[in-house]
């Protein structure tokens, strides 16, 4: 599930980084924040999650990967609500929306961390 999880989240959020360069360091129609810091992640977490999807690596380690980005996507979502600027990280602030996106993409990436830990306990039973 971690595997499926990073072959369909990594180049999504790779497309979202490269829209995001292309349009520039504003929001998307107030909806959407695009900040230079915000790509520049999403390009490299895209890009990992992408490369663990479709290369031959052990599946602990898509897992791990999956897990812990999924980890941090809800926890970035969590504190935007409080501090929408990610203490200066993000110039344009999160919006509602962002906030939904992180802590969507948070709740799926540990929840398939967590469904291939059960998938691999019961092909190990």
């Amino acid at each position: 599930m971690a595997r499926l999880y990073a072959r369909l989240v990594g180049p999504t959020v790779i497309l979202i980084g490269i829209v995001g360069l292309v349009l520039g360091n504003r929001p998307i129609g107030g909806a959407l924040n695009i900040d230079l810091v915000e790509d520049a992640i999403h390009l490299s977490s895209g890009g990992l999650l992408t490369v663990l999807g479709f290369a031959r690596v052990d599946d602990r380690i898509v897992r791990t990967a999956v897990g812990g980005l999924g980890v941090v996507y809800l926890g970035v979502g969590i504190i935007a609500f409080f501090v929408p600027d990610l203490f200066g990280l993000i110039p344009h602030e999160y919006s509602g929306l962002d906030n939904a996106i992180h802590l969507t993409l948070g709740v799926l990436g540990i929840g398939a961390a967590v469904a291939t830990i059960g998938a691999e306990r019961r092909l190990t039973s």
